[in-house]
């Protein structure tokens, strides 16, 4: 490494500095350089940390830790596939046809990791060097995100409207990385459900490619499409219990059913991309609250005020989807990698410890009672996470004004003694 930064700095920098003759790309091999090495610069004012990992770094482990989420979901779209098929069942869905899988999976997902990172990337790119700053890297998990919350059959230009919207409306308006008030990836995936709702409704496109294997090609052809485990739900919403259409609904949740509790919690079910491994998303939790990048309290709350939601709809039982159990509640959909991924954004986030509880606590309750009050939103999950982004600055500010009275409450007792 010392060799290839020797090689660097003297062969290549002087072209992108100074009067070198590539110095307006420069924002380029400065965020391709830092990105290799530790910078250069320090922090010149103001308070700050020393610290042996920059923000790339960070950006980079967030990244590891969806890896999980990532490769499941690219194995479940090809999985999904084959069982639209009727080539396997789901009693052999581990032993049969693995590598075949990912390959169809990879067809649909590597495109849609490409068009975020191109458009997300290179409007970055425009913006720093027309103001000429270096780049910000919180698309580097944001460009990765986004594909992974999206329908696998969502157009590719949706994906690249949608990345363009969430990086200028939510982030550069703002400011940039670091001033947001909003998630990014979830507002690219509110700004396509609002925009275009039947790609992002319950029913889910399953990748569908034919191919003669003895030829060993492979051709696109018509989709197959499947309602998600709650899409399937949202079905039984004013509807009776015991009714015909809860009943035929409600078997697909019992053990052995399509959306069994195991199942949910493995992912082999349709859904958005990396949504649907309750598991991949606590082995990249796991990942994140050892190396302290994400905030445990956000996430174990997030988990929580789910669970007594969940609870409390068992205890009313006005419909069947009410009926689910809490814990079931919370494996299915995006609720487990929302938790994990979007909730615990660290600029969106509240910011103290105990708004910390607070929000986390709230975004779970939220997200199970909009999922079943409203069926128009079978996922709620980004809705209640983007309004928690929004009410986390009046957490912190409640949480900071309690901590100020109580110490003014103690000087004041203080000085009477």
């Amino acid at each position: 490494m010392k060799a290839l930064h020797k090689l660097i700095e003297e062969r290549v920098k002087p072209n992108f500095t100074g009067d070198g003759k590539l110095k307006r790309f420069w924002v380029v091999f400065d965020s391709l350089e830092t990105f290799l090495f530790t910078p250069g610069h320090t922090t010149s004012k103001g308070v700050h940390v020393r610290d042996g990992i920059d923000l790339k770094r960070t950006m980079f482990l967030v990244i590891v830790a969806m890896l999980p989420a990532l490769l499941f979901g690219t194995w479940n779209i090809g999985h999904q596939y084959y069982l639209s098929l009727g080539e396997i069942t789901t009693a052999d869905a581990w032993s049969a046809m693995f590598l075949d899988k990912i390959i169809i999976g990879a067809i649909k997902v590597v495109p849609l990791i490409v068009v975020s990172y191109a458009t997300g990337l290179g409007i970055e790119f425009i913006i720093a060097g027309v103001n000429g700053h270096s780049i910000n890297e919180g698309f580097l998990v944001s460009g990765m995100l986004i594909p992974l919350i999206m329908p696998v059959d969502v157009p590719l230009w949706m994906v690249a409207v949608a990345t363009a919207f969430a990086v200028l409306i939510a982030k550069e308006v703002f400011g940039g990385t670091g001033m947001n008030i909003l998630n990014v990836a979830l507002t690219a995936r509110a700004f396509l459900f609002f925009a275009y709702p039947k790609q992002m409704s319950g029913e889910i496109w399953i990748h569908n490619v034919m191919g003669s294997k003895a030829a060993g090609t492979l051709q696109m052809a018509d989709g197959y499409t499947g309602a998600t485990a709650l899409g399937q739900l949202a079905n039984t919403v004013g509807q009776p219990v015991g009714g015909e259409v809860s009943t035929e609904v409600m078997s697909m949740f019992v053990d052995g059913g399509m959306f069994s509790f195991m199942n949910c919690f493995i992912g082999t079910i349709p859904g958005s991309v990396a949504e649907t491994s309750a598991l991949a998303a606590l082995l990249g939790a796991a990942l994140l609250i050892w190396t302290g990048i994400g905030s445990w309290r956000i996430i174990s709350s997030f988990i929580v005020g789910g669970l007594v939601m969940g609870v409390i709809f068992n205890a009313l039982g006005l419909n069947a989807y009410m009926t689910i159990g809490p814990v079931h509640q919370i494996v299915m959909g995006g609720f487990m990698f929302g938790a994990v991924f979007m909730a615990t954004d660290p600029v969106s986030a509240a910011q103290t410890n105990t708004g910390k509880w607070v929000y986390g606590f709230l975004g779970g309750f939220f997200s199970i009672m909009i999922r079943v009050f409203n069926p128009a939103y079978p996922e709620g999950v980004m809705m209640a996470i983007l309004f928690m982004n929004v009410m986390a600055p009046t957490i912190d500010h409640y949480v900071i004004e309690s901590n100020i009275r109580r110490r003014e409450k103690r000087l004041a007792q203080a000085a009477i003694a």
